[in-house]
C-alpha cells in the first residue's frame, strides 16, 4: 500500500498510523504550519498553509522552503531566522516579516518558529507557524486614525464650548452690574462663577483626548492660574498649588477639575468677607493606597457660614461619589479645608460634606 502522505513516515521514521496522526494534528491548527528537516525541506504542511498561500502538496512537500512557490519563500529575515537564529537559540517568537508574494500582494506576517530534537537519534526537525496578520494590521491602522480624528473633533468641540461658555459667561456679568436688585445680582454673578469654571476645566483639557493621561500637578497648576486671573482679579487673595506628579485619566481630571474650582468659589464667597486679604492653598497628595485632594483657605472658617445657601454641596458630593471618594471637612475660627480622599483598598463610604451646618 501506498504511503498516504509521501515524505512523511521517511522523516519521522516510522509507520502509516504515526503519520496519519501526525497529519491529524497539524491540521487541526488554524494558522498556517509547516514541518522542516534539518535541510529546510518541508516534510509536513498543514491544509491552512496549502489554502492560504494557493499551493499543493505535490508543490510543497519534499521542497526547500526557500525554493516554494517559485522562489518566493527566498525571503532574507526567513533566512536570517531558520539559518542563524534557531541553531543559536532553538526558538523563536512573533517575529515579523513583510513580504511581495505574487499571487498574494505584500503581506505582514508573524513567524514562530520552534526546533524540535529527538531522544532515538533521529534528525532534528523545525516547526514553523505563519500568521497573516495584514488584515489586523490595517483594521489597527484604521482604527488609530480614527481615534486620532476623534480626538481632534473632541478637541475642536471642547474649545467651541469653552468659547461660547465664556461668552455666555459675560453676557451674565453684565447683567449682574446693570441690574438693581441685589439679590438678582449676587444670583447672576453665582451664574456667572459656576459657568467660567466649566469653562476653565474645558479650557485645560482642549489638548487631552477622551481617556488620555494626564498629570496631576501640572493640571492643577495651570487650572488654578486660569481660575486666578478669572475669578480673583485684583482682589487681595493669593491662590496657591501644591500637588504631587500623578498620573491620571482625563475623565477623573474633569472631576477633580470641577471639585477644585467648586470649592475655590466656596473660599472666595465665604472665608474673606469685606474685602479681606487671605489665600487659598489647593493640595494634591498620595500614598501607597490612596489619593486625597484638598482645599484650604485661612479666612473666617465654616462657623459663619451656617446660614449660606446654594448648590455646591450637592454638587461636590455628586463628583466625589464618582470619584468614589469621601468628603471630609476641617472648620476652625482660622479657616477651613475640605478633603476627598479616595481608598484604593476601602469600599465608598458616604461623603461627609452636606451636613446640616454647611449649606455652600
Amino acid at each position: 500500500m501506498a504511503n498516504p502522505l509521501p515524505g512523511v513516515a521517511d522523516s519521522f521514521g516510522d509507520p502509516k498510523s504515526d503519520a496519519v496522526l501526525t497529519r491529524a494534528i497539524v491540521d487541526t491548527i488554524r494558522e498556517p504550519l509547516i514541518v522542516l528537516n534539518s535541510d529546510l525541506r518541508v516534510v509536513v504542511a498543514s491544509k491552512s498553509f496549502y489554502e492560504t498561500f494557493g499551493v499543493s502538496p505535490e508543490e510543497t512537500l519534499q521542497k526547500k522552503i526557500y525554493d516554494l512557490g517559485n522562489g518566493q519563500w527566498n525571503i532574507p529575515a526567513l533566512r536570517l531566522l531558520l539559518e542563524q537564529i534557531i541553531p543559536q537559540k532553538k526558538s523563536f517568537q512573533d517575529y515579523e516579516v513583510e513580504h511581495e508574494f505574487p499571487s498574494l500582494g505584500r503581506r505582514i506576517m508573524w513567524l514562530n518558529g520552534q526546533e524540535v530534537r529527538f531522544k532515538n537519534g533521529e534528525s532534528k526537525k523545525i516547526l514553523l507557524s505563519i500568521s497573516d496578520v495584514t488584515e489586523k494590521n490595517r483594521l489597527a491602522e484604521e482604527n488609530r486614525k480614527l481615534i486620532q480624528h476623534k480626538d481632534i473633533l473632541l478637541a475642536e468641540m471642547r474649545h467651541r464650548i469653552a468659547n461660547s461658555l465664556q461668552l455666555i459667561a459675560s453676557i451674565l456679568l453684565l447683567k449682574a452690574d446693570a441690574v438693581k436688585s441685589e439679590e438678582s445680582r449676587l444670583h447672576l454673578t453665582d451664574a456667572h462663577q459656576r459657568i467660567m469654571s466649566i469653562a476653565t476645566v474645558q479650557r485645560q483639557l482642549e489638548p487631552t483626548g477622551v481617556g488620555n493621561e494626564i498629570d496631576v500637578n501640572e493640571y492643577l497648576q495651570a487650572l488654578c492660574t486660569s481660575l486666578e486671573a478669572s475669578m480673583i482679579d485684583k482682589k487681595p487673595i493669593r491662590l496657591t498649588v501644591d500637588a504631587v506628579a500623578q498620573i491620571i485619566t482625563s475623565n477623573d481630571a474633569i472631576l477633580l477639575g470641577l471639585v477644585t474650582t467648586e470649592l475655590v468659589i466656596n473660599s472666595l464667597k465665604h472665608a474673606f468677607p469685606n474685602g479681606s486679604a487671605g489665600t487659598i492653598e489647593v493640595k494634591y497628595e498620595t500614598d501607597q493606597d490612596a489619593w486625597r485632594l484638598g482645599v484650604t483657605d485661612n479666612g473666617v472658617g465654616m462657623l459663619s457660614m451656617k446660614n449660606a445657601e446654594g448648590l455646591g454641596t450637592g454638587l461636590v458630593d455628586a463628583m466625589a461619589n464618582q470619584l468614589k471618594a469621601i468628603v471630609e471637612k476641617e472648620t476652625s475660627p482660622d479657616g477651613t479645608t475640605i478633603w476627598l480622599t479616595h481608598h484604593l483598598a476601602t469600599p465608598l463610604q458616604k461623603t461627609g460634606l452636606s451636613s446640616p451646618d454647611l449649606k455652600i
